[in-house]
C-alpha cells in the first residue's frame, strides 16, 4: 500500500508539472536585464507561404539614447548562421543585423518611445529558420516579454498550420498507427480467448501494454492536430503525457518480467529481479519528467541541455538494467540444461531468450541511436520519416514479443520429441560457453 501511495504521489507530481507547461508552437518568453549579444528563440520549417507574428510588450532598455538600430530580431537558417559568424569574425560586419544574409524582422529604432509592438513578417523562401534576437550594444540591458508565433498558410482559405513543414503530417501518422495497435489489441484478445487454457498473467500484461500504446498514439495525434490548428495544446498534451508515462513504465516492466520468465516459467520474482524493477520504475518517472520539459521548453532554453543530458543518462541506465534479467535467465537455463536431464527443453528456452536478448538490444539501439541519426541528417521537410521509423521499430518489437511468447499448448520452444532431446544434449556438450 505504501508503494502504491508513493507511485500515486509521483504521478500527481508529474501531472502538475505537465499543467505548468503547454505553450506548444506559440512561445512566450520573458527577458529581464539581459546583456547577451545573441538570444535564440525558436526554430520552424517554413513553406513558400510562411508567417511570423512577433508581439513585444513591457520593453525596457537601460539606455535609450544609443543607436537602437543595433538591437532587433532577425531570421536565419543554420547554414547561413555559420557564414554570418565568419563575417563577424572577419569584421566584415559589426552586427548580425547588418548582414545581408539574414532576414531582419524588427529593429528597436522603430519603437520611438513605445513599450510594445506587434509585427507580422512574411517568409516566402521555404527553409528551416531560427528566430534570434541581437543586441550589439554591450552596455545596454534589455527587458521584455516576447510572444512568437510561426505558421504556414495552407489551401485556398489560407488556414494556419502551426506545425513545422516536416511535422505537419504527424497527426495522420499517429492516428493510423493507433488504429494498427487497436487492431492488434483486438487480435490479441481473440487469441487469449481461444487459448484461454494456456493463458498466463503475463499475457494480460502484454494486452495492457498494447492498449496503453494505442491510447497514447490517439492522444498524441489529437495533441498534434490541435496544435496544428491553434498553435497550443489546451489540455490534450496532459492526456498524452499521462499515457506516455504509463506506457513507458509498463513497457520496461514487461521487458523485465519476460526476461525473468515470470508467470510462464515461474510464479515469483527473486530479490535481485525485484531490485531491477525498483530501479527501472523510478528512473522511468524521472525520464518522463525530463522528456516533458524537453518537449515543452524552447529549443534554445537555458535548462534544456541539462534536462536533455539527464534524460539520456536515465534512459541509458534503464535500457541497460532491463537486459540483466534476460542475462540471468540465459545463465540459469544453461546451468539447468546441464544438471536436470532436460537438456532439449532448456536448450529451446535458452534459444528463445537469446533471440529476445538480441531483439531487445536491436530495438534499443534503433530507437535511441538510429532514429536520432535520422533526425540529424534528414531534411527538415522529412522529419516525420524519423518518427515513423521509430514507431515502426516499436511496432515490430511488439509483434515479435507477442509472437514468441504467445499462449500455446504445444509451443515449439517447449515441446520436442526424444530424438531432438538427444541431439540437443549432444549440442550442449560440444557448444562453447555462451558469452554476451
Amino acid at each position: 500500500m505504501a508503494m502504491m501511495t508513493c507511485r500515486s504521489l509521483l504521478l500527481l507530481l508529474l501531472i502538475s508539472l505537465f499543467v505548468s507547461f503547454g505553450f506548444a508552437e506559440i512561445r512566450f518568453t520573458e527577458i529581464r536585464s539581459d546583456v547577451r549579444p545573441i538570444i535564440p528563440f525558436d526554430e520552424f520549417g517554413f513553406t513558400h507561404n510562411g508567417r511570423l507574428e512577433l508581439n513585444l510588450s513591457q520593453i525596457d532598455l537601460s539606455d535609450k539614447n544609443l543607436d537602437l538600430n543595433k538591437i532587433g530580431f532577425f531570421l536565419c537558417t543554420r547554414d547561413t548562421w555559420f557564414h554570418v559568424l565568419e563575417q563577424l569574425n572577419d569584421h566584415h560586419v559589426t552586427c548580425a543585423l547588418d548582414s545581408e544574409l539574414v532576414k531582419v524582422v524588427f529593429r528597436f529604432e522603430s519603437l520611438k518611445g513605445k513599450t510594445s509592438v506587434n509585427a507580422v513578417f512574411p517568409v516566402n523562401n521555404a527553409d528551416q529558420y531560427t528566430l534570434l534576437f541581437a543586441n550589439c550594444l554591450s552596455q545596454v540591458k534589455v527587458s521584455m516579454t516576447v510572444r512568437s508565433a510561426m505558421y504556414n498558410l495552407e489551401g485556398k482559405q489560407n488556414s494556419r498550420d502551426y506545425l513545422s513543414a516536416g511535422k505537419t503530417i504527424l497527426p495522420r501518422v499517429y492516428f493510423l498507427l493507433s488504429l494498427v495497435y487497436f487492431s492488434l489489441a483486438g487480435i490479441w484478445v481473440y487469441f487469449l480467448y481461444k487459448k484461454r487454457l494456456t493463458v498466463f498473467r503475463i499475457h494480460f500484461f502484454m494486452l495492457a501494454v498494447i492498449v496503453l500504446k494505442a491510447f497514447n498514439l490517439v492522444f498524441e495525434a489529437e495533441d498534434k492536430s490541435y496544435i496544428k490548428r491553434t498553435g497550443s495544446a489546451h489540455g490534450w498534451d496532459v492526456l498524452f503525457y499521462i499515457f506516455s508515462f504509463l506506457k513507458g513504465i509498463m513497457l520496461f516492466t514487461l521487458i523485465v518480467l519476460i526476461g525473468t520468465g515470470w508467470s510462464f516459467l515461474k510464479p515469483y520474482l527473486q530479490d535481485k529481479e525485484k531490485k531491477v524493477l525498483m530501479i527501472v520504475i523510478p528512473l522511468q518517472v524521472v525520464a518522463n519528467i525530463a522528456q516533458v520539459v524537453i518537449d515543452e521548453a524552447s529549443p534554445f532554453g537555458q535548462d534544456r541541455v541539462t534536462w536533455k543530458q539527464l534524460f539520456l543518462l536515465v534512459d541509458v541506465i534503464c535500457c541497460c538494467a532491463v537486459l540483466f534479467p534476460i542475462v540471468w535467465s540465459i545463465k540459469n537455463l544453461r546451468e539447468a540444461a546441464r544438471t536436470d536431464g532436460k537438456a532439449a527443453v532448456n536448450l529451446m528456452k535458452l534459444t528463445l531468450f537469446r533471440q529476445y536478448y538480441v531483439v531487445v538490444i536491436c530495438y534499443i539501439y534503433f530507437t535511441r541511436v538510429v532514429v536520432y541519426a535520422l533526425e540529424t541528417i534528414t531534411s527538415y521537410k522529412y522529419l516525420w520519416t524519423a518518427v515513423l521509423a521509430g514507431e515502426l521499430a516499436t511496432l515490430a518489437f511488439y509483434v515479435f514479443t507477442g509472437y514468441k511468447f504467445k499462449p500455446e499448448a504445444h509451443n515449439p520452444y517447449f515441446a520436442i520429441d526424444d530424438e531432438e532431446e538427444e541431439a540437443a544434449a549432444e549440442q550442449l556438450k560440444l557448444e562453447d560457453e555462451f558469452e554476451l
